[in-house]
């Protein structure tokens, strides 16, 4: 709104030259993520108290440790972090750009998906009880084949001539070229796990929501570059015209994280919820397709990756096939709590990792 509105008093009165900022996307950047860090503070408060009123609360799971119970605290913790992204980006976003209408809508699908999984727990007093493992995928599906069709069709915010091209962390050039049919597929389960892997995440107060704001920044980073024609040339990477509004608004989302984060460090007063996980993970996988980083992703998300393997593993591999446990516990975060590490250790100690694997993500700009 901002955006428009600024850009429309400067073709009618150039006195009004200080308006030009709002073509900045640095400073269009800063404002949106003090924009959404500011309307979670001004609101969790009161969404706190009225989620506990309403008693839509977390219910317990089964993890097998006894020191799991969160049952009793807020949940759906992710309205206010999809809330204040969306406002944010109605002030200051560029709603031309398709780089923006696609994560955002990715973002609405997968919270109200989880907004659903969330209340239906809610509802039977269970937090193993909510949308069928069918249903989830189901509804994933139908988002990512939609967006895979966009993506190798004409729509493509990146072009039919970069759509179905792989490009390697460490390698200037494209690895492979896929056939549009072949790059479909990839997209579709490639959305579907990332989605999921941080779902899987979020199980401790603050484990999801830090991991996840250092691979929206470093995201942010290169959709900065791709958008930039001479930084794209100079470090070779494909130049994507358009691609420098994911930098606002992944900046809006780091802004709304860091406020969530205030209120979600342990002991946390408010969980994210499938509304949040969902989102964030459906979120992270388009923008890692639109800026062509999918194979940046395992290192990036590193920690996603690792907790969402250990869970397969254990539920598909060795329950279901081989009717044994593999590991103590799964996902991750729950085998290193068996082995009688804290849960504030835990989570710091997984927070540390990603953040390493952020910065090896971000030397990848360079050493290629």
């Amino acid at each position: 709104m901002i955006y428009q509105i600024a850009n429309i008093i400067l073709d009618s009165w150039p006195a009004f030259s200080f308006l030009r900022l709002v073509n900045y996307l640095t400073f269009r950047a800063i404002v949106a993520a003090l924009t959404s860090a500011v309307f979670v503070f001004l609101f969790s408060r009161r969404f706190i108290l009225y989620m506990h009123r309403r008693g839509f609360q977390d219910q317990q799971r089964e993890t097998g440790l006894s020191t799991h119970d969160k049952s009793g605290t807020p949940t759906m913790g992710g309205v206010l972090i999809v809330g204040a992204v969306v406002f944010s980006m109605i002030l200051w976003g560029n709603w031309r750009n398709p780089f923006l209408l696609l994560p955002m809508i990715a973002m609405l699908w997968h919270a109200l998906m989880g907004f659903w999984d969330d209340y239906t727990k809610i509802l039977k007093k269970s937090g193993n009880r909510g949308l069928s493992e069918k249903t989830k995928l189901a509804l994933q599906s139908l988002f990512s084949a939609g967006f895979a069709w966009i993506m190798v069709g004409p729509l493509s915010p990146v072009g039919a001539e970069m759509a179905g091209r792989l490009y390697v962390p460490f390698i200037k050039v494209p690895v492979a070229t896929l056939h549009p049919l072949i790059y479909a597929v990839f997209i579709f389960l490639f959305v579907i796990f990332v989605s999921n892997a941080v779902n899987i995440t979020d199980g401790l107060d603050g484990l999801a929501i830090t991991p996840s704001l250092f691979v929206m920044g470093v995201l942010g980073v290169f959709a900065y570059v791709q958008g930039n024609t001479i930084y794209s040339a100079y470090l070779f990477y494909p130049y994507l015209k358009g691609a420098g509004e994911l930098t606002v608004f992944g900046a809006a989302f780091v802004g709304a994280g860091l406020g969530f984060l205030w209120y979600n460090a342990y002991p946390a007063q408010i969980f994210m919820g499938d509304t949040g996980s969902l989102a964030i993970g459906g979120t992270v996988a388009v923008m890692s397709v639109l800026l062509k980083q999918e194979f940046l992703f395992p290192i990036l998300g590193g920690l996603f990756v690792a907790e969402a393997l250990s869970s397969q593993i254990q539920d598909k591999i060795g329950v279901r096939w081989l009717g044994r446990r593999l590991f103590y516990r799964a996902p991750l975060h729950h085998n290193l709590q068996h082995r009688g590490i804290a849960e504030t250790k835990v989570v710091i100690r997984l927070w540390i990792i990603s953040g390493l694997l952020a910065l090896v993500a971000l030397a990848t700009l360079k050493i290629r």
